[in-house]
């Protein structure tokens, strides 16, 4: 096999499935969407503390659920429905937090190599002045930017990770909310004199048609 032919992180973790070969597949997960799903909860939680609780949150439930997983959408869309779930209940919960802890060794070194893994600071740091006012946005706001533009899931997708259990979204719902959120950036943008770094940037411009429309 070329190196062009690799297996996806999808694939790899769709043939550990197959097989039944759950630790295995938790391990392609983790080593593969790790370093992401970290950056992910640092950006949105912005205190490292509480990135590393919500990661060995995110963790555990998803090495105890992946036996769960019934592949009704992709593997990375399911991690990040674990991650925000994680996230969001330390939001909720700030004061309480577990103080978890992944209860085998090999999962403890896993989960901190992740952690320490320069990609995943990289990913995760806050640059220049329009991070800066991006990272004024609350939870909820920013999470629906990192997911549809940072990481680029789809409409449905983002949706199938931001609904609150029982209370399913449709795509229409997250457009208006991200159209709104939109006009809020742009807002604050030219009252601080962002509005040529906004332009150059991934958000787009008021009607314009880039991919985030």
């Amino acid at each position: 096999m070329t190196r062009t032919e690799q297996p996806s992180i999808e694939e790899r973790i769709a043939a550990c499935l197959d097989r039944r070969d759950l630790a295995q597949a938790a391990t392609e997960a983790l080593q593969g969407y790790g370093p992401q799903i970290f950056g992910f909860l640092t950006a949105v939680l912005r205190e490292s503390d509480a990135a590393n609780e919500a990661f060995s949150e995110f963790s555990e439930d998803l090495w105890r659920g992946i036996g769960q997983f019934r592949r009704e959408s992709s593997f990375r869309t399911w991690a990040y429905q674990l991650a925000w779930n994680a996230a969001r209940q330390l939001i909720r919960d700030p004061f309480h937090r577990r103080g978890r802890r992944l209860r085998t060794s090999e999962w403890s070194r896993i989960a901190e190599q992740v952690r320490s893994s320069s990609a995943a600071v990289r990913e995760a740091a806050i640059r220049g002045r329009l991070s800066e006012m991006k990272a004024r946005l609350d939870p909820d706001e920013q999470t629906l930017l990192i997911l549809r533009v940072d990481r680029e899931l789809s409409w449905k997708d983002v949706a199938a990770v931001l609904s609150e259990p029982g209370e399913p979204l449709d795509d229409a719902a997250v457009r208006k909310r991200f159209q709104r959120l939109k006009t809020k950036l742009h807002r604050m943008a030219k009252r601080e004199g962002l509005r040529e770094i906004l332009a150059g940037s991934v958000l787009p411009s008021s009607g314009s048609g880039t991919k985030v429309q």
